[in-house]
């Protein structure tokens, strides 16, 4: 058997294709422009690229992109206040500050600063709660694009064991809640669980999002699953030359293809989701912002 690569690059150019869309409906039926507002403090490069390409794509749909950098020195109390003026300003209809932070800065009162209704990347512990209780709320941009390429692929996810490897708030946490609420099993598995190996291989559905290159060896798939990779990990590549490196996920890819039905590779699989699920995040909260139904295309 050798799985089928789930092409997260082309559905996500689909899903910005569709929010452009929405985008231009808006404009011309409402008046309304969907805004972003991306915050980044200080300038470590990875976070600096990531902001870039956040308003790139923002701009390239036809939404409003507010780009703040602010000084690795600045303090919380004017990051604070920067939240607070976006908060109140109409044409921001989504906020989101890239973290890391720095340490003078407490992480938590940033994500407690951001109003709800904004927060498109579901941080703020309201949005966690209605989450986990099931009402409507945004949902965690990466998991969102997860559950995307497995309904693409699986279409009913009903009775799938999942088995999720990592607990973060980030991604592990809210992929459960979303597979729940898609009649999944679900199982959340880390580092620390006993026998993960012989866990995994109990998995329709495997996400791997532990942090570990390559962690997850072929032999732990149980034949046939679907496995959505979201690491992403740099390593030595010597066979490219001295000092040249490659990004591979949490899976061993080779290996796990031989087994799984489906598999997403990395790059190219999870990682252009988390951008589009972002933009569609904020097209949704602009819409309920202003009364107008959210289109079905772009959410869970």
């Amino acid at each position: 058997m050798t799985a089928t690569r789930i092409d997260g690059k082309s559905f996500a150019a689909g899903l910005r294709e569709r929010i452009a869309s929405h985008v231009a409906s808006l404009k011309a039926d409402h008046g309304l422009v969907p805004g972003l507002a991306v915050v980044i403090v200080g300038e470590d490069p990875a976070s600096q690229v990531y902001v870039r390409n956040k308003a790139k794509q923002t701009e390239e749909v036809g939404m409003a992109s507010f780009k703040h950098e602010l000084p690795a020195d600045t303090s919380e109390a004017d990051l604070l206040a920067l939240i607070d003026k976006l908060n109140n300003d109409p044409a921001v209809h989504g906020i989101l500050v890239q973290m890391p932070v720095p340490d003078q800065i407490n992480p938590k009162a940033v994500i407690n600063a951001i109003e709800p209704a904004k927060d498109v990347d579901c941080f703020t512990p309201v949005n966690v709660g209605k989450l986990t209780i099931g009402d409507p709320a945004p949902v965690s941009c990466t998991p969102l694009g997860c559950l995307m390429l497995l309904r693409d692929s699986l279409g009913d996810l009903t009775g799938k064991h999942a088995v999720i490897i990592g607990r973060s708030n980030l991604v592990g946490k809210p992929m459960a809640q979303l597979l729940l609420r898609d009649n999944c099993t679900v199982t959340i598995a880390h580092s620390r669980t006993a026998d993960l190996p012989g866990v995994c291989r109990q998995a329709d559905i495997v996400v791997a999002a532990v942090g570990r290159a390559e962690m997850v060896k072929g032999d732990w798939i149980k034949p046939g699953a679907t496995v959505i990779d979201v690491g992403i990990n740099r390593i030595d590549a010597p066979e490219r030359g001295e000092g040249k490196t490659r990004l591979v996920g949490d899976v061993a890819f080779e290996e796990a293809s031989e087994k799984a039905a489906a598999i997403t590779p990395v790059p190219g699989g999870v990682g252009p989701m988390t951008i589009a699920c972002l933009l569609a995040n904020t097209v949704t909260a602009m819409c309920l912002a202003n009364g107008i139904e959210p289109p079905r295309d772009l959410t869970a």
